[in-house]
């Protein structure tokens, strides 16, 4: 396959621009927490767009799409699910975590957790090394969108892809910390808005539209049309969508590249339109997504495309799409560009909540308190270059089809996370012990029934549920036949079911 010039063009100056704003945003990198944090500045459009920018991935682009023409109809709920975990992270951890952040100076949700269970090395550890081996796992899903989209604009191998892919995204995240990838997230979040509300209806059109596209797929198997059904081959089943609906909303909304986008936010009262204004962004690029997934059973059942020859073949469905309904290099270099943004937003999210947890977390809490700023600095920054290494480096053969690996991600997060944050914030008898427990149960847990789901036997719902439930029970159990936590503590944790601070008499004395 001869590289098109013009196509090269494109691509080499989205990077150069990434890199761009990353050299930029360094020059305000001058401490540890302008690089983790952003010196807590971020504005209420672009943390909005972060947010949404962090959750926008190649799953979206790529995976959703992907899992629509596997599967059909009964995906659609997804789009719900997903748009809901920005708001939910928003409302249920950010507004809490905010205010004791600001209080506190938390630089991570691992120094929440430390301070509310009252465990500087066995929490923070536990926590820490969890959302490292989550993390990975999630970002091995973005890197492979990265080479989806550049193997198939250039021909290229799939570790030649993997590696341009990386050396872009590792270079601005490594100089430029929070501040690069928030303002690249403005950019990469205005050019998949864009780029989405443009392709997915041309793509549709070119499919014949919503009626034809439906009638492609009640000609392959009826149950496809179906909103929820018992055949596993052609769509997903009520009890499994009960349970993409908590390891979605809950799951992604307590992702350590998400969660902690709250502990940067300038001020509490972006919380306030936040959560409606991504829903409705997210939303609507979703069902849109989804749609276009649909169409590949009329595009390819028609011959309008021909799917590659990989193991992954769905997932090139709304690539190809654009592809065939405006056959031009440029125009299809030009969208390819827009899946690279959407995975990209991601990826560097993942790389730096990564190096932070290794360098603040591990490095500066554990293993080394006295190391000063500009050390702990220079360890992030060489935590994210080998975390996008490494990662290369477990993808180089990539999963059937990409949604089922972000979401062995997401449901590990949910089973390790959700119930020690949820817990820790609003039930006042959860103990250290518990948390230990809870967050080691369900990474066990969660990789336990991954294992069982995949090679044994497939469970009715997704496997993340049980390790949930697991992860419940040892909080309650653990927390329960130990040492309640000072209460001291839990007053500056907020710790309670209500959202903003009491007003105690103490608290208003200090105001005042």
């Amino acid at each position: 396959m001869a590289i098109d010039a013009g196509s090269v063009a494109v691509v080499a100056i989205y990077c150069v621009l990434m890199i761009a704003i990353g050299v930029w945003a360094s020059r305000k990198v001058k401490t540890a927490s302008d690089y983790i944090v952003a010196g807590r500045s971020l504005g209420f459009w672009v943390f909005t767009l972060l947010m949404f920018a962090s959750v926008c991935s190649g799953m979206s682009l790529l995976g959703v799409p992907g899992l629509g023409f596997a599967l059909g109809w009964s995906t659609i709920w997804e789009q719900l699910f997903v748009p809901l975990s920005i708001s939910f992270c928003i409302i249920f951890f950010g507004v809490k975590l905010f205010q004791v952040s600001k209080k506190t100076g938390y630089m991570t949700v691992q120094d929440y957790l430390a301070h509310r269970y009252q465990s500087a090395k066995a929490v923070r550890s536990v926590s820490s090394l969890a959302g490292i081996v989550v993390s990975v796992i999630y970002l091995a899903g973005q890197y492979t969108a990265i080479s989806i989209v550049l193997t198939l604009l250039f021909g290229i191998p799939h570790w030649l892809a993997l590696l341009i892919g990386a050396i872009v995204v590792i270079i601005y995240t490594v100089i430029g910390g929070l501040y690069a990838i928030a303002i690249t997230g403005v950019v990469q979040a205005a050019m998949m808005v864009v780029g989405v509300l443009i392709m997915a209806p041309i793509v549709i059109s070119f499919a014949g539209g919503v009626e034809a596209i439906n009638l492609a797929m009640g000609a392959v198997h009826p149950n496809l049309l179906m909103p929820w059904t018992a055949d596993a081959a052609h769509g997903f089943s009520g009890q499994y969508l009960i349970s993409m609906a908590i390891f979605l909303m809950i799951g992604l909304a307590c992702a350590p590249h998400v969660i902690n986008n709250v502990i940067a936010v300038k001020d509490v009262r972006y919380f306030k339109w936040a959560p409606f204004v991504c829903f409705a962004l997210y939303a609507v690029m979703m069902i849109l997504l989804k749609v276009t997934g649909f169409a590949g059973f009329s595009l390819v059942g028609n011959g309008l495309v021909t799917l590659p020859d990989v193991a992954n073949a769905k997932d090139y469905i709304f690539l190809l799409g654009v592809q065939g309904a405006i056959p031009s290099t440029l125009v299809f270099a030009l969208f390819g560009v827009i899946v690279l943004a959407a995975t990209m937003s991601t990826t560097d999210r993942l790389m730096l909540t990564i190096g932070t947890m290794f360098s603040w977390d591990i490095y500066k809490n554990i293993l080394k308190p006295e190391a000063p700023d500009h050390e702990v600095l220079r360890v992030s920054r060489i935590a994210v270059f080998a975390s996008g290494i490494l990662t290369v480096l477990l993808v180089l053969n990539p999963p059937n089809i990409l949604a089922f690996l972000i979401w062995m991600g997401i449901g590990t997060m949910l089973a390790t996370f959700a119930v020690p944050l949820l817990a820790g914030l609003y039930w006042r008898r959860a103990t250290r012990e518990g948390a230990i427990a809870s967050m080691a149960v369900g990474l066990i847990g969660a990789l336990v029934f991954a294992v069982m789901s995949r090679y044994i036997a497939p469970l009715p719902m997704h496997f993340s549920f049980y390790a949930l439930l697991c992860s419940i029970a040892a909080m309650i159990i653990v927390s329960l036949l130990t040492r309640p936590t000072p209460e001291d503590v839990l007053d500056m944790t907020n710790t309670g079911f209500y959202f903003f601070e009491k007003k105690t008499e103490k608290s208003v004395i200090e105001n005042e």
